[in-house]
């Protein structure tokens, strides 16, 4: 016995269906965000300009050089992804 399974979307969703699909998107857009932009300065100052600094005996240097970086790209992270709605 075949199974009716629904995959394609329904065309005529209603607007309380739809309404709670863009609050839920942007509920997990809101709870993304922090932890990539955490997560690009961190990978910035610890992974790379510590580890750096640390084999090329030049403390703050490449920690500030990469921690700044790691701020920029959290930053067009978040406004490449905000960007698209």
């Amino acid at each position: 016995m075949p199974s009716e399974s629904n995959d394609k979307p329904d065309p005529e969703v209603s607007p309380a269906v739809k309404q709670a699909r863009n609050f839920s998107q942007q509920n997990a857009m809101a709870m993304e965000l922090p932890f990539i932009f955490v997560g690009c300065i961190v990978v910035g100052t610890d992974a790379i300009g510590y580890f750096l600094d640390a084999w090329l005996h030049t403390k703050p240097a490449m920690i500030i050089v990469f921690a700044s970086s790691g701020f920029i790209a959290g930053l067009r992270d978040i406004l490449r992804r905000t960007a698209k709605g």
